[in-house]
């Protein structure tokens, strides 16, 4: 939901940090943004940004990931599949950190920084 927090281009924001990429997002990720969506106020209006934002990538099956939260599915998604990941998440952040996932996270709410890899 960051860009609509910030008003940043997150796709031209993540060309210019790590050049070519495939944009991805999990099914269930998705299907949380649905449901976060019917909300009213800023969050629900986030969550729809996040549910266009998402319509313009690839959206990955994640029926092999071990059960869990949705945060515990990206890990383990990024895990099998050596991925960065995209969020602002202080949690999900250090769950990736201590995976050796890389991290690329909003910098002084104006520009994208890849915090590890």
């Amino acid at each position: 939901m960051m860009p609509a927090q910030y008003q940043i281009d997150l796709f031209d924001e993540l060309r210019a940090l790590v050049g070519g990429y495939e944009p991805l997002v999990l099914k269930r990720v998705m299907n949380e943004l649905e449901g976060i969506s019917r909300e009213k106020g800023q969050t629900g209006a986030a969550a729809r940004m996040g549910l266009t934002i998402g319509s313009r990538c690839t959206v990955a099956e994640d029926k092999d990931l071990k059960p869990g939260t949705v945060d515990e599915q990206v890990v383990d998604y990024a895990v099998r599949n050596g991925c960065l990941v995209v969020t602002n998440d202080r949690r999900l952040r250090d769950e990736l950190y201590a995976r050796g996932i890389g991290v690329i996270s909003m910098r002084k709410q104006k520009k994208l920084e890849l915090l590890r890899r």
